[in-house]
This record gives structure tokens, sequence and C-alpha cells, in this order.
């Protein structure tokens, strides 16, 4: 059987968790944080001998893609959009003095 939870455990975790609780709210906390310690503890019954552990649900090696432009330099048509510009750029007000 895992360690009890006590309420000055529980008392403890709303702290750092900045949590105000209720006593009722407290005694479900106490009640839910046991039952997630039992099954820890029966998770730990498992024959894990020979097993791999994983880093990962799924055998994905690299799922990175070259970083190949597609699109290419649209600086005309984009610029044609704009209400102003001067030497290939935006032409903005000023903001800030």
């Amino acid at each position: 059987m895992a360690e009890t939870i006590t309420l000055e455990t529980i008392d403890y975790v709303s702290i750092l968790a900045k949590l105000k609780l209720t006593p009722e709210e407290t005694e479900g906390a106490r009640s839910d944080m046991q039952k997630m310690l039992d099954y820890v503890e029966k998770l730990n019954e498992l024959d894990t001998d020979g097993v791999e552990p994983m880093t990962h649900l799924f055998p994905y090696d690299n799922v990175f893609r070259e970083d190949i432009v597609t699109n290419g330099d649209a600086r005309e048509e984009m610029l044609a959009n704009a209400p102003k510009t001067k030497d290939g750029q935006y032409l903005v007000p000023k903001t800030i003095e």
C-alpha cells in the first residue's frame, strides 16, 4: 500500500499551488491524491524486466522536414498593396519621438 496522504500534505500542496480549499475540497483532494498514489503503487507490481523505456508513444525518429522556400520572392506584389513605399520597403508614419 502506498504512503497515506495526510491533510498536512494537502495543505502544503494547496499553499504551493496558491489554492484556498474548503474542508470538503481538501478531503476530496486528499482522496484523489491517495487514489493516484495507490494506482502508481499498483503499476510498480508489473514486471518490466527487459522492457526498453519509451520516450514517445509513436516510433518517430526525426519529424523535421527540409526547410525549402516554396513561395519565392514576392516583394513587388506585396509592396503593391502598401499605401507608400520607399527603397523597396514599407513607408510608415513615425511613431516615437
